[in-house]
């Protein structure tokens, strides 16, 4: 990787911010992270070399990482400062009256993403300005955290209004309407976030945050008599559990992890959320790639290490043949996946149309995953075959030369009239909707 010359700007807006909320940036206070745990599931066979002992010298990726480093990150940032991502978790914790600013329940996880995405750098190119930057992102979070660790910040600001219509809302009270309210998607990227700029800084600032969350979550869903009995609408809560468990050791994380796959399309123990949100068949037992299809990967990556680290040989059954069923029926030349625009989702057996395909960009990211793990599992060249072509193709398409213009879906065809990047031809500077833009930081 570079050792990287960027000079981010993290003053200004941000900066007054804290001023106002009367927060100051963390001061260093690291904790050295445990040696042991420096690599994610000890269960892989495969070990991945360590970003730090690996230094970029080519003309293809380290341009790509140093524009990513340099521009995308700090372009990120400014866009959500611009859209009120920040001002939320001030309006949340009291300290700035409004409504809440922002189209979607899960606004809050562009931050997260930014700062995993900015941590991802910082372990491979130290940087004092961002992580600097991050320190002041993590004093702002942890002002609109409620006592207990819940963190959602439309929900603490107004309970019964949604940012978004088809937010189900009926009480105005947390975890109501689970299939898209997005809380506990949250929570997940909250976690990966986390324990990457634990494993980048040493410090707990963002760990702790993460903790008390996943402490309440523990709590709060179960199959306990005061417990709630749910699963997630949005998946990803699962890794970042795991995640949380390679840390700190608590079996608790690893035990809720494994409860919310494990009670998925089980009609007897909630309402199910259907194909769409992959909950229409117990995870072993299904064997076709369906729905949202960014859920879905997030999904099997969770299946994919719980098969590992549990060696649950139903789960790793399952995820073979639906991996088979997605290489072999539902993925694009390019790797993309989910040929749908409605629903964001994967088609019928070899349905993949050029011109209207959507093939979003977070749905490749989450192949990458899906397909790195498989590959750490097994050794089979297979898996990095699909990791491959979806990296150089179906994923930085999504980014433009310069940084700061995306692709939400990536077409295979454009005839310069069908808008197919929500409301355009070309890659746009953000979306109202913008997990995929801090997707990429995150990626990186």
């Amino acid at each position: 990787m570079p050792h990287s010359s960027t000079h981010l700007w993290w003053g200004g807006a941000i900066g007054a911010l804290l001023l106002l909320a009367g927060f100051q940036p963390e001061g260093p206070s690291p904790v050295a992270p445990d040696p042991g745990l420096d690599s994610i599931y000890a269960a892989y066979p495969i070990e991945p070399v360590d970003i730090r002992n690996v230094r970029m010298e080519d003309d293809f990726w380290l341009p790509i990482i140093e524009r990513v480093q340099e521009k995308t990150i700090k372009y990120a940032i400014a866009k959500c400062e611009q859209e009120g991502r920040m001002e939320n978790f001030l309006i949340a914790g009291g300290v700035r009256q409004g409504k809440v600013r922002g189209d979607m329940p899960f606004d809050d996880t562009d931050l997260y993403k930014i700062i995993e995405g900015a941590s991802n750098s910082l372990i491979s190119a130290p940087n004092e300005t961002l992580e600097a930057l991050t320190d002041s992102l993590i004093a702002i979070i942890a002002i609109g955290q409620e006592a207990d660790g819940y963190l959602t910040t439309w929900r603490t600001i107004d309970p019964a209004s949604p940012p978004a219509p088809w937010v189900e809302v009926k009480e105005g009270k947390r975890w109501e309407g689970l299939a898209m309210s997005h809380e506990l998607y949250n929570a997940g990227h909250l976690y990966e976030a986390a324990y990457t700029h634990y494993r980048a800084t040493g410090k707990r600032s963002f760990l702790d945050i993460a903790l008390k969350n996943a402490d309440l979550m523990v709590a709060t869903f179960g199959n306990g008599k005061a417990q709630i009995h749910a699963v997630p609408g949005h998946q990803i809560i699962e890794t970042g559990l795991l995640k949380l468990y390679e840390l700190t050791g608590k079996k608790a994380y690893l035990q809720l992890a494994r409860y919310f796959l494990d009670h998925r399309g089980k009609p007897a123990h909630h309402a199910l959320f259907g194909s769409y949100s992959q909950d229409h068949l117990p995870v072993v037992d299904q064997r076709e790639v369906t729905g949202h299809a960014v859920r879905a990967v997030y999904m099997y990556a969770a299946m994919t290490d719980i098969g590992v680290l549990m060696q649950d040989e139903p789960y790793q059954r399952a995820v073979r043949a639906l991996w088979e069923n997605m290489v072999s029926k539902k993925i694009y030349i390019t790797g993309g996946i989910g040929a749908r625009h409605e629903g964001e989702a994967f088609g019928e057996d070899f349905e993949l149309p050029n011109l209207t395909a959507y093939n979003e960009t977070c749905a490749a990211i989450g192949s990458v995953y899906w397909n790195h793990r498989l590959h750490r599992q097994s050794g089979e060249v297979a898996y990095l075959d699909v990791l491959e072509r979806t990296l150089y193709n179906g994923l930085i398409a999504g980014l433009s030369l310069d940084g700061t213009k995306f692709f939400y879906p990536n077409a295979l065809e454009s005839d310069g009239v069908y808008t197919f990047n929500r409301g355009a031809c070309t890659r746009q500077d953000w979306f109202d909707c913008s997990c995929c833009p801090t997707n990429l930081t995150w990626a990186k």
